[in-house]
């Protein structure tokens, strides 16, 4: 493989990466070749006709606009993918910003390969989550060398899959979260609401474990990615029919205690707000009564007890302001560190096969392999890829809306788009040279490139 080079970091770049033809009887090889122009690559495909030609009145073929950063060959492992798209983003994760990385592609690709890889033994085969990670630690281990126990930095980790319209969380035996947009505005994914001893309601929200060494990270991960859902595709029988998402964030214990803090202080809050809603109704319920004509009037008899609906308001600020207190010990914790890395995060995300976004290169003998669910699930997938395309468009032009609410992938990748305004974004396009994949090679090049051209826009 070609010596890395430094690349332009623009606000969305694009990658393809070839899979080797799989080794079956007499698979046939698409045409393919690639041109430099401007800052980009463009790629052209052909499918020769029966005869051979690549001119023929069967043949069909497809150019892309110069919109790609690079493209990967058969031969280039998942370590040359790292350094070229990974690695130099590093610096920007030691100054506490966040990078997003996606991987895109019809299933058997080499989405999960690339992304988490296979054999976590090879160096040169582990996936582009785990190389970060190592990185990561050797990294903060230079760190932890003269800070306080705790301050010492880990890796917190999370893993969760979006289906359809709920979270599954990896990491706490695929536990159902659901995305909701808060009264503060920001995303919230959480679980079932969970009563405890004296009333106190807790929503606990996706599972940080954080990670102190490299080889605890990876068993962890391992054991969150023996509960990815599996399911039919028009390609395979298993197939990864979810987005699934890893984050990386560097943690202190201090951070993790605070986080936690924030999350006990809301539970203690959630029944004196809803007391304070009950209270409020209660008095205002009996204001009004009906007349014998069927209307409503005013109650002569009754009175708002106003006392006793200030008294609840108050008790519910006093716990509100605890929340307050609790998540500003958060902000503090980071104003405060040592280290600008703290906060810093890798968010990978291997999206669901590309063969669900345009369902109509489907054949109807492969679309009967699909339960009514999962044909469900392919529509919701169409549904997430399209708003994922149009948000890195509006976020590239600067718009004053962007369209995170489209879609619950778009709602649970929002803060991580907001948080990587000085960071970094990228999607590997992973595809298959092998003739009878050529549309589904088309179709994913094609939504790459308007991807890659909505990222510069």
């Amino acid at each position: 493989m070609p010596p890395k080079q430094a690349q332009k970091l623009t606000p969305f770049n694009v990658y393809i990466r070839w899979r080797p033809l799989p080794e079956e009887p007499g698979a046939t090889e698409i045409k393919k070749t690639q041109s430099s122009g401007g800052d980009g690559h463009s790629v052209s495909l052909s499918l020769p006709d029966a005869s051979g030609s690549s001119s023929g009145r069967g043949a069909r073929s497809w150019t892309s606009a110069p919109s790609f950063s690079k493209v990967f060959e058969a031969d280039d492992n998942n370590r040359g993918v790292y350094e070229n798209v990974v690695s130099q983003t590093l610096p920007k994760i030691m100054a506490g910003k966040t990078c997003n990385f996606f991987a895109y592609g019809h299933t058997g690709s080499g989405k999960t390969h690339t992304i988490v890889g296979y054999d976590h033994e090879d160096p040169q085969q582990v996936g582009l989550c785990l190389s970060a990670a190592k990185e990561l630690f050797q990294k903060i281990e230079e760190l932890n060398g003269s800070v306080e126990s705790d301050q010492k930095l880990a890796v917190g980790l999370r893993m969760y899959e979006v289906r359809k319209k709920s979270a599954f969380d990896l990491l706490n035996e695929h536990t159902e979260c659901f995305v909701r947009e808060g009264p503060d505005g920001k995303i919230h994914v959480r679980g079932e609401t969970e009563t405890l001893e004296g009333g106190k309601v807790r929503v606990k929200p996706i599972m940080m474990v954080p990670c102190w060494t490299f080889e605890e990270l990876r068993v962890v991960l391992e054991k969150g990615l023996d509960l990815r859902a599996t399911g039919n595709s028009t390609v395979h029988d298993k197939s990864s029919r979810t987005h699934a998402v890893f984050e990386l964030e560097i943690v202190n214990k201090a951070l993790v205690e605070a986080k936690d803090a924030v999350i006990e202080r809301q539970a203690e809050l959630v029944p004196h707000g809803k007391f304070a809603t009950d209270v409020y109704l209660e008095e205002n319920s009996q204001r009004y009564i009906q007349g014998s004509d069927g209307k409503y009037m005013v109650n002569p008899d009754h009175t708002i007890n106003q006392e006793r609906i200030d008294a609840a308001e108050a008790t519910k600020r006093e716990y509100e302001e605890r929340v307050e207190l609790a998540e500003a010990t958060v902000q503090e914790i980071f104003t405060t560190s040592q280290h600008p890395c703290l906060g810093g995060k890798f968010v990978f995300v291997d999206l669901a096969g590309s063969e669900y976004y345009d369902q109509k290169s489907s054949t109807s003998a492969a679309g009967s392999k699909q339960t009514a669910e999962e044909k469900q699930e392919g529509r919701q997938i169409n549904s997430d890829l399209f708003a994922l395309k149009e948000v890195i468009r509006a976020r590239s032009s600067n718009q004053a809306r962007i369209p995170f609410r489209s879609s619950p992938l778009t709602m649970v990748l929002r803060e991580h788009f907001l948080g990587s305004d000085d960071g970094f974004s990228a999607m590997i396009l992973t595809v298959s040279p092998a003739a009878d994949q050529y549309a589904a090679t088309m179709n994913t090049v094609k939504y790459g490139n308007l991807v890659a051209m909505a990222g510069v826009s």
